[in-house]
């Protein structure tokens, strides 16, 4: 069974949502948060990224930012800019970018579910990122920005989603990149009753963004169920995090590229002959892939196709059979001596948000080599946490961005 429950959220009075709605924490660092939040106080990015709000080269890990963040969040409470709900409500969140619209419920999910795996997880998390979200969330005792989740589609969920959406929403803002967030309040009784019943029968909700927050929500609640020691019962506060639930069959993973420093060493035709070992190599029609194990390379001003050649990887393991483990494993590691992706200096990560054109810029301006991948899919990231393994680094970027400040989540009690 999964977990949803209603909740007295917070969120914007409708005149300021657009100018309350911002970006993620961690999709900008501090001078970008600072350049989107300036000349609007409103910002959800100052409780986010509150040492925007300090003098610059403030450390982000200061006491004085922590604390910033909590006066902001609770100026933002008291002078009306953020309302509470009236009753304990779900919420349905629309994001639509182009064509492309997806739809999910927000409510609280359950710590305990995470701990006995049925929120089930697909990567690992790094302890500085856990302590830093963890210490917000502890100060501000708040779950200020949603963790993203997904299930595999209940075609009677969708329907009463759809039917929700035919209402007017209290919110529909048009973001500065495009992109349209609207939110609908699900009050009525028998209407969250009937969802939060079939939620019981959901199996599993996946972590699909938003790893950081969800361990920071479960260390949260840990803490605090130990310190209530014998008199937790279960169902305290703490107990629970708040999280967008969005059906697998409506979410878009986008590629995530590579861009490496320099060739280890070697000149690009020893590269492209140790390349050859285990991938067919072609003049590229495409600039990105159009199939899985198939990859583009930006090497000297012009585009490669890579095609993994048989046998040269494990295709039945759910992780090493992953593009990004492809070539992690047979290119990335052996030729160019990126251990580990995860600590090593000469490999960054460029969301495919950003298009081929970005891989291209990022080589003519001091990179060696670029590599674009076919988008990991749902169902291997859910084969991948039903496996009870985890990806490579990188290995998922989804769009749309969830939006913080639209909805927030206050423990109580």
């Amino acid at each position: 069974m999964s977990q949803l429950k209603p909740f007295r959220a917070y969120r914007p009075r409708p005149e300021l949502a657009a100018q309350v709605a911002a970006v993620p924490y961690d999709v900008v660092n501090t001078q970008e948060a600072a350049e989107l939040a300036k000349g609007n106080p409103h910002s959800f990015l100052h409780v986010g990224r509150p040492e925007i709000d300090l003098p610059a080269g403030t450390d982000v890990h200061a006491d004085e930012v922590y604390a910033k963040g909590v006066a902001n969040l609770m100026r933002m409470i008291e002078t009306g800019t953020l309302m509470q709900e009236g009753l304990p409500s779900l919420y349905v969140y629309q994001q639509r970018m182009g064509d492309h619209v997806q739809a999910g419920l927000v409510g609280l999910c359950s710590v305990q579910e995470y701990e006995n795996g049925t929120i089930k997880r697909h990567e690992f998390t790094r302890k500085d990122k856990e302590d830093d979200r963890t210490r917000h969330v502890t100060e501000q005792n708040a779950n200020a920005e949603p963790v993203f989740l997904t299930y595999k589609a209940v075609p009677y969920i969708d329907h009463i989603v759809n039917d929700i959406r035919k209402l007017p929403p209290v919110y529909d803002v048009v973001t500065p990149d495009g992109i349209g967030h609207t939110v609908w309040v699900v009050t009525g009784e028998p209407v969250i009753c009937e969802l939060v019943n079939l939620f019981n029968g959901v199996p599993a909700l996946y972590i699909a963004d938003g790893h950081h927050r969800t361990a920071a929500a479960i260390r949260y609640g840990q803490a605090r169920r130990t310190a209530a020691g014998a008199a937790a019962t279960g169902d305290e506060p703490f107990e629970s995090f708040m999280a967008v639930v969005f059906p697998h069959d409506q979410l878009k993973i986008m590629d995530y590229n590579r861009v490496v420093k320099d060739l280890n060493g070697l000149s690009p035709d020893a590269f492209l002959a140790k390349v050859r070992d285990k991938f067919d190599v072609a003049p590229a029609a495409h600039r990105s892939p159009k199939a899985p194990t198939t990859f583009g390379m930006y090497l000297g001003g012009a585009w490669y196709e890579l095609k993994a050649k048989p046998g040269t990887y494990p295709a039945s393991d759910p992780v090493r059979g992953l593009d990004v483990s492809i070539l992690q494993e047979n290119l990335l590691g052996p030729i160019l001596g990126i251990d580990d992706p995860r600590t090593n200096t000469r490999i960054d990560f460029v969301g495919g948000i950003r298009g081929m054109d970005e891989l291209e810029r990022r080589v003519k301006n001091g990179y060696a080599v670029a590599f674009s991948l076919f988008p990991t899919s749902l169902d291997q990231l859910m084969s991948v946490a039903d496996a009870g393994e985890v990806m490579p680094p990188k290995s998922t970027w989804f769009e749309p961005k969830l939006r913080s400040g639209l909805l927030v989540r206050m423990y109580e009690g």
